[in-house]
This record gives C-alpha cells, sequence and structure tokens, in this order.
C-alpha cells in the first residue's frame, strides 16, 4: 500500500510511539487524525492540518467522535492504527480487579470498539488497513506483566483471526509486537514498576522512531507480522525451543525463581 494520501487514524498518539507514527505517516505522505488524552500532546504530535480528538478511547463517546470527525473531515479511513495502551506491573494474584479492568478496557476492548466503528466504511469502500500494536509479552509471557502480557496475546490472536475474517473485503489486519521502547511506558503504568533488573537491561530496545519506521514499512508491504526490532524474533524462538530455561530465565529476572 502506498501511504501518500492516505487517512491515517492513530489512537494514543499524544506522546511516545503514537507521536513516532504521526510523524513517520505525515513525512510519507499521509493525512491524519490523532486521538488521545492530552490535547496538548496531540497539538505537539500533529501540525496545522490535523484533526486531533482529545478523550478517553475506553468510552464509546470518544471512539465514536475520533471516527465520524475524520469521516466528516476526510471522507474516509483507510490506515486504523490502535497504538494505546497501558501497563500493569503488579503479580495477577493480587492485583485489585478495577485495575485489571482499566487495563483491558485500554488494551483489548477500545481496540475492538475502535474496528467495530471502522470495518464497515472500509468495506464499503472496499479495502484498508488495521495496524493492532501489541506487544512481544503477546509471543513472550512476561512474569512482570503478567496481566499486560495476557491482553496483548488476547489482541494478537484476535488480529489474526481479524485477518481471516477480513480476507474476502479487500481489508488487511497487521500485528505489531515490539519489544522493549524507550518511551514513557514505565512511566504510566500501573501498579509498582518493574524490577530492577528490567529497568537496567534493556537490552532489546528501540527507539520509538525505529519502531514508527517499521510499522510504515510493514504496511507498504501488507505485512502480517512486525516484531521490531527484528531481534525479537530470536526470544520468540528461543521460547518454543527452550520453553523450560526461557521461564527459568524469565522467573529469575523477575526476582520469583
Amino acid at each position: 500500500m502506498r501511504i501518500d494520501g492516505k487517512v491515517v487514524l492513530i489512537t494514543g498518539a499524544s506522546e511516545g510511539l503514537g507521536a513516532a507514527c504521526a510523524a513517520e505517516f505525515a513525512s510519507a505522505g499521509a493525512r491524519l487524525s490523532l486521538t488521545a488524552r492530552s490535547a496538548d500532546g496531540l497539538r505537539r504530535a500533529g501540525g496545522p492540518d490535523v484533526l486531533i480528538t482529545a478523550g478517553d478511547l475506553t468510552l464509546e463517546a470518544t471512539r465514536r467522535s475520533a471516527v465520524e470527525w475524520t469521516l466528516d473531515r476526510f471522507g474516509r479511513i483507510d490506515i486504523l492504527i490502535n497504538n494505546a495502551g497501558v501497563g500493569l506491573y503488579r503479580p495477577s494474584w493480587s492485583t485489585p480487579m478495577h485495575e485489571v479492568r482499566r487495563l483491558w478496557e485500554l488494551n483489548f476492548f477500545a481496540a475492538l470498539g475502535m474496528v467495530q466503528l471502522v470495518v464497515p466504511h472500509m468495506r464499503a469502500r472496499d479495502g484498508g488497513t488495521i495496524v493492532n500494536v501489541s506487544s512481544v509479552a503477546a509471543k513472550l509471557a512476561l512474569p512482570w506483566l503478567p496481566l499486560y502480557s495476557a491482553s496483548k496475546a488476547a489482541l494478537a490472536s484476535w488480529t489474526e483471526a481479524l485477518r481471516m475474517e477480513l480476507r474476502g473485503d479487500g481489508i488487511h489486519a497487521m500485528l505489531v509486537c515490539p519489544g522493549y521502547v524507550w518511551t514513557g511506558f514505565q512511566r504510566h503504568a500501573m501498579g509498582d514498576g518493574p524490577p530492577p533488573s528490567i529497568t537496567q537491561g534493556k537490552r532489546f530496545a528501540i527507539t520509538p522512531e525505529d519502531c514508527a519506521e517499521a510499522i510504515r514499512r510493514g504496511v507498504e508491504r501488507d505485512a502480517r507480522t512486525v516484531l521490531a526490532p527484528r531481534s525479537g524474533w530470536l526470544l520468540v524462538a528461543a521460547a518454543k525451543l527452550f520453553p523450560g530455561l526461557v521461564e527459568a530465565s524469565l522467573a529469575k529476572m523477575n526476582g520469583t525463581a
């Protein structure tokens, strides 16, 4: 798919990876519609011709406004990038249920809600691309982010099913599984924060700009799954080949071995 002239709707676009995606797709000639909680952040991420919708994406009213205003302004939505999400650093067995629900509302149900609003318009136009930003934690469960891992695994599984669901409609669904990205993820996450070994390690870190470029390239070539950095595939392969060894290593990093 050529990006030039396409209308791209990006969630969670006020900073971090979402803002980097805004810059990357704008540089490729896309017309942008951005949504997130922070109006100031969206204004910084966008330019004078960028449509912004500030609000809580876990609310249907915000999702509906973002989609309807985009259609009113541009007449179509070619690419939806479901990037909004939040982390949760707590043991699953002791996390308050209101935090669990907040996590799932944003990481999974908000993305599902956006797709349900956008797909009818894409089907009417016989084409489009949906990008769901999951995590390497969807492929390799992380004990310091257990419920986050579960929510991203659900997003990943659904994205793969969605691709098959929409195959006959000319709509492509792409899964993105970033590793550690240099953003404010840890600062914004719920809970007590990661173990020291994680904050000090960051071996597979990637900049949001590099990750956004990988996403843009993936959209252009109709990729099924994008792992960024690509070295993340080594972790995924190791987990499949040596599951016991990888689990023991991760438990040790988490301080629970």
